[in-house]
């Protein structure tokens, strides 16, 4: 064994050391040619001071990243702890000319930019999931058809309550008023219902959750369309109605805000938001026009099963759209049943 003392005195039992060894020591225990091999200089500490001709090269190096923040420009500002702890800010610009920023043009070259900034989040498509686009595409026919719906439903109950029925007899509108308001107050219940029992369950699958409220917000829809069939029983059926409805909208609100967080990928989950909104604005616009022209064919004007056949094949059209929106989802969680 080999032992180094503080004064550079070593003993070692000569017997042990091979002839290069040997001729390296002297009498006295001394090397010949300089320092021992295994003696080899301690390395230079990090918050050693640098050579004066790499002194940049040299605080680069101790500096350490704590926070970096990126704007949508393109620029970040890094916030540096140097070596002797004092905190130290950097602004990095964006370059228009770099090969990223040209790729992503070319990229979203076919969408115009003003409609991909109004449509879009910044920074589409990094900022999101992968499967943004493809669910907010498949999401338009979906609430499309859902307005169309909206649309026949609310003629049923408006000649339900003696708005231009089929039958020809009219009602007084403040009792049309009175109706109106009591079916949706009843209905307000289901929201009340779902949001205080079943809050702990969107979490878990919000995909099976989103297309429930479909089914129940259809079973909904049924009820006000049996309305013009038993004006009688309006209040009754209106509410019935309007409480699957509201029981819907109790389990679709809460899994969209799921669904949302899933594709807020950089934490941008009000941009998301107010993206969706966008879309789903327009897609009421398409669906109350098409509603609209629908309503207008004298088919479906003087034929209350005309009327019934056509919702039920556009509803049935945007169950498929909902199913088909979902199943491009991807979430990164297990499902423990």
């Amino acid at each position: 064994k080999l032992r180094c003392l503080s004064f550079h005195s070593f003993h070692l039992p000569t017997g042990q050391l091979g002839p290069r060894h040997r001729s390296m020591l002297t009498v006295g225990g001394r090397f010949q040619g300089g320092a021992p091999p295994w003696r080899r200089p301690r390395p230079r500490s990090r918050l050693a001071s640098p050579p004066a001709s790499s002194s940049g090269a040299g605080d680069s190096e101790k500096a350490r990243p704590l926070l970096v923040e990126r704007y949508r420009d393109g620029a970040a500002k890094r916030y540096m702890l140097d070596g002797d702890s004092k905190l130290q800010v950097q602004w990095e610009k964006h370059d228009e000319s770099s090969t990223n920023t040209v790729e992503d043009e070319n990229a979203n070259s076919s969408i115009p930019r003003a409609v991909s900034d109004f449509v879009l989040p910044a920074g589409f498509p990094e900022s999101v999931s992968d499967d943004y686009l493809q669910y907010m595409l498949l999401q338009f026919p979906t609430n499309v058809t859902g307005w169309i719906c909206h649309t026949l439903v609310t003629s049923s109950l408006l000649k339900a309550v003696g708005v231009g029925s089929f039958t020809g007899t009219s009602a007084a509108a403040a009792a049309a008023a009175i109706r109106w308001v009591s079916k949706d107050g009843i209905g307000a219940f289901g929201r009340l219902l779902i949001g205080g029992r079943f809050g702990t369950l969107f979490d878990d699958d919000p995909k099976k959750w989103r297309m429930y409220a479909d089914f129940i917000g259809s079973a909904g829809s049924i009820f006000d369309l049996t309305t013009p069939l038993y004006p009688g029983y309006f209040l009754p059926l209106a509410s019935l109605g309007n409480l699957a409805k509201a029981v819907g909208r109790g389990f679709r609100d809460p899994s969209n805000r799921v669904i949302q967080n899933h594709f807020a990928k950089s934490g941008n989950l009000g941009e998301i938001a107010a993206k969706e909104e966008v879309w789903e604005v327009g897609a009421q616009l398409v669906g109350l026009s098409i509603g609209v022209l629908i309503l207008d064919t004298p088919g479906i004007q003087s034929s209350y099963l005309t009327l019934t056949l056509t919702w039920l094949g556009v509803r049935l059209l945007h169950l498929w759209f909902r199913y088909q929106s979902l199943v491009v989802l991807k979430f990164r969680t297990v499902r423990l049943t």
